[in-house]
């Protein structure tokens, strides 16, 4: 994936699953490692920490 769909993909997971997006992430990304497959965990991952950013409060 690319970073443009990587922050798509995190902000749509974030406005349905909200606090809980991130937990989803990793989980995904557990679940995709656990099957072998280093590219789809590695995507989960990218998206994890863009959720991250999203989600982390914004310093003024």
């Amino acid at each position: 994936m690319q970073a443009l769909e990587i922050l798509d993909y995190a902000r749509q997971l974030h406005e349905v699953r909200g606090e809980r997006a991130v937990l989803e992430a990793a989980q995904r990304a557990t679940q995709c490692e656990a099957k072998g497959d280093s590219e789809a965990a590695a995507n989960w991952r990218r998206i994890q920490s863009a959720l991250t950013t999203i989600q982390s409060p914004h310093a003024s």
